[in-house]
């Protein structure tokens, strides 16, 4: 069975693009590979956080993708800080990578602009981490959305970089690519992220949901009541897509280009269909939240697995690069 790796940084409570963009994907593909998914919170720190925060983040993330539907039981979910084995791959890799490769990187242009006032090494070698992440597993599936397939295209120079060099070590992977490749945000503006403030909240409330739809952007068009509109202009239509079932998403679809209904029951069969998805994973969430030992537990298990699978491959890539304990010469 091929190996599989995703990881998500903790930074905050998930949110509907996080969802569907990628959690649900790996719920729906976790039994269909040897999967490694991983809190990766040495890539969090890459950017400014409080550090208090971090271990309340890192198990409230753990106990909501086993509420999402990772398999508690069977798949493997671990803290990437507690397998020193990707740090170490990291800085193996970095003497085999060229600065110019990572320059190049799309996500570190972004990043540079955004956090101008604290840019870090780390940041520029956010993807060689990355490549690691993947590689120390022999990784030759990665899911991921449009928007990091350059990602997985910089792992597979570091595999071939390495394998070339040292003789044939590590897969080349290949981009798994998700059904959902982008979840507006609630302004309509771009892609819906923590840091905009345009969020849906996998964990918020009924309440609290319906309090983000009502006042959201809709067609441009619809001023009045009486205006048709085009559904394919409008965020809440986005999210119909993701939730609502075909033929009710066909009456709401024909009701909105005839002026059939409104704005505001457009919202509201929208609120009941997300809550339809959102409701037992809150459900979940609460019973796990109860039961912390155990998912703590489950966390260091994992861990304690993937330390074994990564100190065969850090042993492998040392003995193929000529550092061999000295006990063996």
């Amino acid at each position: 069975m091929k190996a599989l790796f995703s990881g998500i940084q903790p930074t905050g409570d998930i949110h509907i693009g996080n969802y569907f963009g990628a959690i649900a994907n790996w719920v729906r593909i976790q039994h269909d590979y040897t999967s490694f998914f991983s809190i990766v919170d040495l890539h969090a720190i890459t950017i400014p956080y409080e550090t208090a925060e971090m271990p309340r983040r890192v198990m409230e993330l753990a106990t909501a993708l086993y509420a999402c539907g990772l398999d508690l039981d069977k798949t493997i979910l671990f803290v990437q800080s507690e397998v020193p084995g990707h740090a170490d791959l990291t800085w193996i890799f970095n003497t085999i990578t060229p600065l110019g490769e990572l320059e190049r990187m799309t996500q570190f242009k972004d990043k540079r602009e955004q956090f101008r006032a604290t840019v870090n090494v780390g940041l520029l070698d956010y993807p060689v981490l990355q490549a690691a992440d993947i590689l120390i597993y022999k990784g030759e599936v990665v899911p991921v959305g449009q928007d990091q397939v350059q990602h997985v295209e910089f792992t597979r120079e570091v595999a071939r970089h390495f394998n070339s060099r040292f003789g044939d070590t590590f897969p080349e992977c290949e981009a798994l690519l998700t059904t959902t490749p982008k979840v507006l945000g609630l302004d309509g503006d771009a892609k819906m992220s923590k840091s905009r403030g345009n969020t849906i909240g996998v964990l918020e409330t009924p309440e609290q949901i319906w309090a983000k739809l009502a006042p959201a952007k809709t067609d441009p068009a619809r001023v009045r009541r009486t205006d048709p509109g085009t559904p394919e202009k409008c965020t809440i239509w986005s999210y119909h897509l993701l939730v609502t079932p075909e033929a009710e998403r066909a009456e709401v679809h024909t009701g909105c280009t005839t002026a059939g209904i409104g704005c505001i029951d457009c919202k509201k069969k929208l609120h009941r269909n997300l809550m339809a998805v959102l409701d037992p994973i809150r459900n979940r969430y609460a019973d796990l939240a109860g039961r912390k030992p155990q998912v703590r537990d489950r966390l260091e298990a994992n861990a304690e697995h993937c330390r074994k699978v990564a100190g065969d491959t850090i042993l492998e890539v040392k003995g193929r690069m000529g550092l061999n304990r000295i006990w063996k010469i």
